[in-house]
C-alpha cells in the first residue's frame, strides 16, 4: 500500500523579504515559519527547508538502523540520530552528516558500524539525497 504524505508552503513576498509558512498536512502536526534570513543566515524561531529534510533523514534513519538491528536479534534500547543539512551559497545543500549513538545491548563496536553504515545506505531518504554526500559518525553510548 502506497502511503502519501502532504505539506503546504503558503509564500508572501518576494525571496529576500518575503516570508511563509510550511504546514504538515497529512499529519497535522505542526506549521513552521520559513524564510531567506533564516535559511541564509540562520535565524532562531524559523526554519528552513534544510532542518526539515534532517528531521526526515534523521527519523527515517532511525526507524532504518532499529528495523535491521532488530530483525538481527540486537533490538536496541535507544537511538539518537541528529542529521545536519548544510546549505551553502551559491551551491545549495551540499550534505548530510547523520550522527548516531545508540544503546544496543549485546552487540560489539564492529557489528553496530556494520548495521549503521548499512542503514546509512539503504534508508529511503537516504536514497533519495543520492546527490549529495552523506557522512556517518556511529557509536555505542
Amino acid at each position: 500500500m502506497a502511503v502519501t504524505s502532504e505539506a503546504t508552503t503558503l509564500w508572501f513576498g518576494d525571496l529576500m523579504s518575503g516570508r511563509g509558512t510550511t504546514s504538515l498536512d497529512s499529519s497535522d502536526a505542526a506549521e513552521f515559519a520559513v524564510d531567506w534570513k533564516a535559511r541564509s543566515e540562520g535565524e532562531t524561531g524559523v526554519t528552513t527547508p534544510e532542518e526539515l529534510l534532517g528531521a526526515a533523514h534523521s527519523a527515517c534513519y532511525s526507524m532504518a538502523l532499529s528495523n535491521a538491528l532488530g530483525e538481527a536479534g540486537h533490538a536496541p534500547e535507544s537511538l539518537q540520530v541528529t542529521a545536519a543539512v548544510t546549505f551553502q551559497l551559491p551551491d545549495g545543500i551540499t550534505g548530510s552528516h547523520l550522527l548516531v549513538s545508540a544503546k544496543v545491548p549485546g552487540i560489539s563496536a564492529d557489528e553496530f558500524q556494520r548495521f549503521a553504515e548499512d542503514a546509512k545506505t539503504n534508508c529511503p531518504v537516504s536514497k533519495a539525497l543520492a546527490g549529495i554526500p552523506i557522512t556517518l559518525e556511529a557509536s555505542l553510548a
